[in-house]
């Protein structure tokens, strides 16, 4: 699948069986939130970003209204992804069971703290948002964060 963003033409390329395994580790947290971190890599031309993978994290705290992650014990996972298949940190994802992909104060928080790491080596990450209902996606917004805020995708 290939999503682009009217405000800075970067696509976002991705297996619709990632979105699918992304929902069905979302339905077994359900009805907490859940999430986690998105892997991928640039194109050469920084025109598409393609993601391939997600690391869940080992440490969270979880409830219908909040997902909070750490990514204590990840550092040695995120370096074998790049060293072993040049994967690296691209964003994050997580669930708004019964709720909108309408992202959160608390999300955009989480991503403008992400980008002030030193851990973390890029500008603008991508936020993934999907919608779980009984069970089932029903819908999902990726986001661009960009200079304090986040744009949608379409």
């Amino acid at each position: 699948m290939i999503l682009r963003n009217k405000h800075n033409n970067l696509e976002i390329v991705f297996e619709d069986s990632l979105l699918k395994e992304i929902e069905t580790i979302a339905t077994e947290h359900y009805p907490n939130e859940f999430g986690g971190f998105l892997l991928g890599k640039y194109s050469e031309d920084f025109k598409s970003v393609v993601i391939e993978s997600i690391i869940l994290p080992n440490k969270y705290k979880a409830s219908p209204t909040l997902f909070q992650r750490s990514t204590k014990d990840l550092e040695k996972l995120f370096k074998k992804e790049y060293h072993d298949n040049n994967r690296y940190y691209i964003g994050e994802w997580h669930s708004h069971p019964n709720g909108s992909t309408m992202y959160s104060t608390i999300d955009l928080s989480t991503m403008v703290e992400a980008v002030d790491s030193d851990e973390v080596q890029i500008k603008n990450p991508l936020l993934l948002i999907v919608s779980i209902f009984n069970k089932k996606m029903q819908a999902f917004t990726f986001y661009y964060y960009s200079e304090k805020k986040l744009l949608p995708y379409e």
